[in-house]
């Protein structure tokens, strides 16, 4: 809980420490520019039940919108350097990232959508391969592919890392360039209009900021941004992740998203054991707000397996392992992420609704954000298209490529 020690004001206040949150901090200090107090505020320093601790982990550019391609791209290029980003004291943190690719598979119906991303995603630079029905067999083997009729996969720049580890190293370096990290809840927002003032602790503690910061997650973005008086349509979305051996021979298995919405990739190295995959999936329909972590196993035994072992004979012999529970801060409007200053305030930055892309964006979210804090604008790259005036305008931007 936050105590006595806890500084009354600061230039900055961010509430939620995990990626995205700790990832602002980080640029926010490291700008030779800004000369502030920056104070980040989180509820649970374990970081347990956080998005960061309990995601599949991956990084893509195969996505439709110029926009999240750019963050992406930025994404890879961030992770790939970690160590002379993250570095303290000569010590690199490490993020075990593993450039294996997504591979999208597609039929008849959805083939045209692989053709016409595919693009705009190499027009920007992303090292995307388009595959036919033949090609597929050639570069996996051990696919089955009578009903599919392209694929998309990412060559180099996608694949899966560490996000525990990308998140504890913003952390530590944040704290590093002088950051201060306190354990408390926000129970309050004092506003003047469309002006900031404070925010107030469960514990009375009140703490007035030149500017509040919003990266709360899925559980309290849109209760702060209420508190704030911004109605965010984000909600908790709960997503489960299995994990499975197996013995068969799968080489150079890419994260692979089935037509039917399923997904699988490798999970650390093979042993004499097996190949360890993790797998899970998008609801079919209904994806009611949660706020629990229980398991339903019934989605790997009648869906996600059935789908994998149609898809890769050799999942038909698996042995099932642990599985686990997060949720996805899900932006309703269209599974984009809500960034920048909010509509009507001088003073409140969003940073919301990643939709389960909120590891792969946060390195840029972070850059973007800091500049647009510092200076008052985007400098490197534009992400005004994720604006807060598209909620307001009920202005969708659709992506095609949704997971």
């Amino acid at each position: 809980m936050a105590s006595e020690t806890v500084p009354s004001s600061a230039d900055l206040v961010i509430v939620g420490g995990a990626v995205m949150g700790s990832s602002v901090a980080f640029h926010i200090a490291s700008d030779p520019s800004f000369k502030g107090r920056v104070i980040v505020i989180e509820k649970d320093s374990t970081y347990q039940f956080s998005a960061s601790a309990l995601s599949a982990a991956s990084i893509r550019q195969q996505f439709s919108s110029a926009v999240n391609i750019e963050i992406s791209l930025y994404g890879i290029s961030f992770l790939r350097q970690i160590g002379a980003h993250l570095s303290i004291d000569g010590e690199a943190p490490s993020i075990d990232l593993h450039e294996g690719g997504y591979l999208y598979l597609e039929t008849t119906p959805g083939a045209p959508v692989l053709t016409e991303t595919h693009k705009l995603q190499t027009q920007l630079g992303a090292d995307i391969v388009l595959f036919d029905q033949a090609g597929l067999k050639t570069q996996f083997p051990w696919l089955e592919v009578n009903d599919v009729v392209a694929g998309s996969w990412g060559r180099t720049g996608e694949g899966w890392f560490d996000g525990w580890g990308l998140m504890q190293a913003f952390r530590k370096k944040a704290r590093h360039l002088g950051v201060t990290y306190i354990d408390g809840e926000v129970a309050g927002v004092e506003r003047d209009g469309g002006h900031i003032q404070a925010v107030k602790l469960k514990d009375g503690t009140r703490i007035a900021c030149g500017a509040l910061v919003n990266t709360a997650g899925a559980s309290g973005g849109r209760a702060l941004g209420l508190m704030a008086g911004v109605d965010l349509p984000v909600y908790g979305k709960k997503r489960c992740v299995f994990s499975f051996q197996c013995k068969g021979d799968v080489t150079n298995a890419p994260l692979l998203i089935d037509t039917t919405g399923t997904w699988c990739r490798p999970e650390g190295k093979r042993t004499s054991e097996g190949q360890q995959f993790i797998c899970g999936g998008s609801p079919a329909a209904d994806d009611p707000e949660s706020h629990e972590f229980e398991v339903d196993w019934s989605l790997f035994e009648e869906i996600y397996w059935p789908a994998l072992a149609a898809r890769i004979p050799a999942f038909e012999q698996i042995k099932p392992g642990r599985a686990w529970a997060g949720h996805y801060d899900m932006c309703d409007l269209d599974h984009n992420a809500i960034i920048g200053r909010a509509v009507g305030y001088d003073n409140l930055y969003l940073a919301n609704g990643f939709s389960g892309h909120g590891l792969q964006q946060s390195p840029a979210i972070g850059r973007g954000l800091s500049e647009l804090i510092i200076h008052g604008a985007y400098r490197t790259l534009d992400l005004s298209a994720l604006g807060h005036a598209r909620v307001i305008e009920n202005k969708p931007l659709l992506e095609a490529n949704v997971i």
